[in-house]
């Protein structure tokens, strides 16, 4: 019963398909806890699987932007925390400042009114 009402959710981009994805994982220890652990899986199979701890965020008004950065290379943002993986070397890369972050806005990760974790794509450029 202590877990009732915890978050424990992911909610995955898929970019060229199940086989190439990013998948953000947030989960909330206890249901009084006002943050919760963030893990991203970046996934380009068979060749890259890499799950990267991205630490705790708050998970109120939690938002975590999604970017493309380059071939293979994404960003993500929330609030003054940044990320970067690239999913063709499998591997977690060097960070811009979070006011510096460039490329194309793909999306945001964030919990509905349910506290769960959804990812809405960033309406195409008109």
């Amino acid at each position: 019963m202590l877990l009732t009402g915890c978050v424990n959710d992911s909610a995955t981009y898929r970019i060229d398909s199940n086989d190439h994805a990013l998948t953000v994982r947030v989960v909330q220890d206890y249901f009084w806890s006002k943050e919760g652990t963030v893990k991203l899986t970046a996934a380009r199979l068979p060749d890259c699987q890499r799950q990267i701890n991205l630490g705790q965020v708050a998970l109120s008004g939690l938002e975590i932007e999604l970017f493309a950065s380059g071939p293979n290379s994404y960003t993500l943002r929330s609030g003054e925390a940044t990320w970067a993986v690239d999913t063709g070397a499998c591997a977690e890369l060097e960070a811009p400042e979070a006011n510096a972050v460039t490329g194309q806005a793909l999306g945001v990760f964030h919990l509905d009114a349910d506290k769960k974790l959804v990812f809405e794509a960033a309406e195409a450029a008109s």
